[in-house]
């Protein structure tokens, strides 16, 4: 299938699926949304496909929500961020988490917001040394979403998950690692070049076995994760009518701190 904003491309057993807005650092848009559904769904279903990788084109894995592009209103003329999350971006976490395969998010760059949620809904991270993550949500007034209070927490534990949440800082690659919400780092120079070895291992790889694994581990961590992303919806829509919320874009738009009130 041909996709506006991601590129698709299979080597052997590997599907690699490339976030494809460059310009944008890979923001989701409602097109990105629906591509990035479709090309998850396809490889699910693809019973030659052995290893799932999802990278970055560009600078940016994923700067996460495209402030500019904006959310469709509700009837009362707020974003509907609900509609977009429980019809477009759940269905893409679910459906990582739930694919009969490996999926390595392969880390090009700053992962931010629902950019971070995707990168942690895979099975294995491996990032380049000069990347970022980030749970920028706070920033513009909003909750994490895309599953990440449900991934964060069980990466990181409570304490740097509240951190992370809470004060909206930046986590180099290496203090990543060095928590535990990821798996590997590469020397920038060395990072293409791990990732091909490390998709090819996968590809080659006891595929069912490590598609039981990955239903062990969902049994146990991520039982109520359909909950979670409800909740998560919720909080979210209730979040995007607020006034900070409509400071923090604002603020995001004119690049400059923001003044929120708290209400």
């Amino acid at each position: 299938m041909e996709y506006e904003t991601v590129q698709v491309r299979r080597r052997g057993g590997e599907l690699r699926i490339t976030l494809d807005r460059p310009e944008a650092m890979n923001a989701w848009n409602k097109q990105f949304g629906e591509d990035l559904r479709a090309a998850i769904e396809a490889a699910a279903a693809d019973d030659e496909v052995r290893a799932v990788v999802i990278t970055g084109a560009g600078r940016a894995f994923s700067s996460g929500a495209d402030l500019k592009a904006g959310f469709d209103p509700t009837p009362s003329g707020r974003p509907d961020v609900h509609t977009a999350l429980t019809e477009r971006y759940h269905p893409i976490i679910t459906g990582i988490r739930h694919m009969p395969k490996p999926v390595v998010a392969a880390v090009n760059g700053p992962a931010v917001g629902i950019g971070l949620s995707l990168a942690l809904a895979a099975d294995l991270v491996i990032a380049r040394e000069s990347a970022y993550f980030l749970l920028a949500f706070v920033n513009i007034g909003l909750v994490p979403d895309g599953g990440s209070s449900l991934f964060v927490p069980e990466r990181v534990g409570l304490a740097r998950a509240t951190e992370m949440a809470m004060l909206g800082e930046r986590i180099p690659a290496r203090q990543a690692l060095e928590w535990g919400l990821i798996n590997r780092v590469a020397a920038d120079e060395d990072f293409e070049a791990e990732v091909d070895a490390l998709a090819e291992r996968l590809a080659s790889g006891p595929t069912r076995s490590y598609a039981g694994a990955k239903r062990q581990l969902n049994a146990w961590l991520y039982g109520r994760m359909d909950e979670q992303l409800a909740l998560e919806a919720d909080i979210q829509q209730q979040s995007a009518e607020t006034g900070d919320f409509l400071e923090g874009v604002q603020a995001f738009l004119e690049k400059r701190p923001p003044a929120f009130g708290g209400r």
